[in-house]
């Protein structure tokens, strides 16, 4: 018995809450962590929104949770579950969140550290100028609703062809950067209004663009596959779809409450509001969703496309030059249908995940052909003053986690709580003094996204190492941010 919820260790790395906690649940819960990982775990709610999840009509397996889970709306943030649409299986908006698609991308350079290092002030100043960031900030990308309906129903490609990148970045881009099935006709005016002028800015919150070095190679083989090396300079970028997204789950959760009572289905949190997936409310979400889905890729794309911009501004050459290329980009808040195998059976499933990255194995399907032998890339960043990872999906995960895997190091404190924390001292300074340069829109929100705020990072990709849920391929080490 761990507090008040009876958990069962299934393995070093694996505990389970079993059916018996709370009547109704209709599968186990597993949460993925080490004891270590459990005491932290322990410090807030998320495991009982573990248990609340399986109560949802048609959820297949188990009710799961990432070692970097922490509190979030309906679903734990780090949350995954999948429902079976043809046994009743339904869709939640609060397994998905309010940033849809909110994601990361990670692009590899030819620039060394040493390339960067004696102009890092210099080039981090030349982001933070050119990249909107923060609450407010608006973007060039400016288009009107017709434009704007065709870009959420073509996604990344929509971008592409307006000379926001190259065709690579598509391959290169999970599910190529667009959603089939996106309805801009479901999307409400509100919506539209939001999003109307953030195509190509970071946000706030969590949010980054990070200049980084690759300091260790874990998998040597698969490094070299992947083109990276000790030393190399590399780029993330973690974005999301902004005020547009958010308004599509507000408008979604209305809808989905209505479907409680009309479907008869009884969760024991209101923030789990759901509609089965082949119903009206259910098939208006997905299409509502995936929007906002193309709507973040194609931001994150207008976001590298403007980082390259910089980069061949600085160094005055081209980004073919510097050898600019996209690795891989992942969403971490998203429902998608993928194909397992439940009792003997292949069947298509809704995949819920939320903070969660997706983690298919060497030679699925989906997979472009330049990632068949390798499997998925799974980037997992850090927070600004620790290592960021790049990680491979493995046949396990699609055992025992739905091909899914961790998607950060996740919070180990409120905002609230780490701006109380950061009081006497600068977050930034002590990160400067480390040769880290963070450029801010205020100090706030340094504070509230300081190291402490979160869980540490090698122990979270460790545990889903040793889980078996993925294999580490390269650290990354921070060396300028820029955020909201």
């Amino acid at each position: 018995m761990t507090g008040q919820i009876p958990l069962v260790k299934i393995g070093d790395y694996c505990w389970e809450i079993p059916l018996s906690f709370k009547k109704g649940m209709r599968v186990p819960g597993r949460i993925f962590c080490d004891e270590k990982g459990l005491a932290k775990i322990l410090n807030d709610q998320s495991l009982e929104q573990v248990a609340n999840v399986a109560f949802l009509p048609g959820i297949v397996k188990y009710s799961m949770a990432m070692p970097d889970i922490h509190w979030g709306y309906g679903f734990p943030i780090g949350g995954v579950a999948a429902t079976d649409p043809d046994e009743g299986g339904v869709i939640s908006p609060g397994g998905v969140g309010y940033d849809i698609n909110c994601g990361v991308r990670l692009l590899k350079t030819g620039l060394r550290e040493e390339d960067v290092r004696p102009r890092l002030r210099e080039l981090v100043g030349s982001l933070f100028s050119a990249v909107p960031c923060g609450v407010g900030q608006s973007g060039e990308v400016r288009l009107n609703r017709k434009e704007m309906q065709q870009m959420v129903r073509e996604g990344s490609s929509w971008a592409v062809h307006r000379g926001y990148g190259i065709a690579a970045d598509l391959e290169c881009t999970e599910a190529n950067g667009c959603l089939d099935g996106a309805d801009p006709g479901v999307v409400s005016e509100r919506a539209y209004e939001r999003g109307a002028d953030q195509l190509g800015t970071l946000g706030s919150g969590n949010h980054f663009l990070e200049v980084q070095a690759v300091d260790q190679i874990l998998d040597p083989v698969l490094a070299r596959l992947f083109g990276l090396e000790i030393g190399q300079v590399t780029l993330m970028i973690h974005s999301g779809s902004r005020g547009f997204g958010y308004q599509v789950c507000e408008d979604s959760l209305a809808a989905a409450r209505y479907a409680l009572g009309k479907y008869n289905i009884e969760v024991p949190d209101p923030q789990l509001s759901c509609a089965p997936v082949h119903s009206s409310e259910g098939k208006q979400y997905l299409a509502a969703m995936r929007c906002a889905a193309n709507f973040a890729w194609v931001n994150r794309q207008c976001l590298m496309a403007l980082t390259r911009k910089v980069f061949e501004r600085f160094f005055h050459r081209s980004p073919k030059d510097l050898a600019m290329e996209l690795l891989y980009d992942v969403a971490h808040n998203i429902a998608k249908f993928e194909r397992y195998e439940i009792h003997g059976k292949q069947k298509m499933l809704c995949v819920h995940r939320k903070g969660a990255t997706r983690a298919f194995a060497p030679g699925h399907s989906e997979l472009p052909a330049c990632y068949q032998e390798t499997g998925q890339p799974v980037i997992i960043p850090g927070d600004m003053g620790r290592h960021s990872y790049l990680l491979v999906g493995t046949a396990q995960a699609a055992e025992e986690s739905f091909s899914s895997c961790c998607h950060g190091a996740g919070r180990a404190m409120s905002r609230t709580a780490a701006l109380k924390a950061a009081r006497g001292h600068s977050v930034r300074k002590e990160l400067e003094d480390r040769g880290i340069i963070v450029m801010a829109r205020s100090e706030k929100g340094i504070a509230e996204e300081q190291p402490a705020a979160y869980k540490d990072i090698d122990e979270v990709v460790e545990v889903v190492a040793r889980a078996g849920l993925a294999r580490k391929v390269v650290r990354m080490r921070p060396l300028g941010v820029i955020k909201g």
